[in-house]
């Protein structure tokens, strides 16, 4: 259950990133609201939960299990793009290709997540 919770947080997550990205593109007002502005975080909590408690179930830890530890290393560069995506960059080409930069890193957490294994690309 715990598991199929962290997955479809993680689902929410991407597509709200993806609609908000989106928005910041077309420069829509829908940013300027306040559920949009504090449902990110309150699913993005869930989802932190839920990680840390597959991690002490599974006794798998960043940092000790390489595959984990890169999934970890990938999450943090994927919030410093978004907050560039979303809000820091000055231009919107920035934005897009931060956005972009983004999109990818979630892939790679994607496949890392789905196969266990940090040697998959790159």
């Amino acid at each position: 259950m715990i598991k199929m919770l962290h997955m479809s947080t993680a689902f929410i997550s991407i597509s709200f990133f993806i609609i908000r990205g989106v928005w910041v593109y077309k420069n829509s007002s829908m940013m300027s609201k306040k559920w949009v502005k504090i449902s990110p975080h309150i699913n993005d909590t869930i989802l932190l939960v839920t990680a840390i408690l597959l991690s002490i179930s599974t006794q798998q830890y960043p940092f000790v299990d390489s595959w984990l530890t890169a999934k970890f290393l990938a999450l943090i560069v994927y919030i410093l793009l978004g907050m560039f995506a979303l809000k820091r960059a000055k231009t919107i080409q920035n934005k897009v290709l931060f956005f972009i930069l983004s999109l990818l890193t979630f892939s790679y957490i994607l496949g890392v997540a789905l196969t266990r294994s940090n040697d998959w690309i790159f």
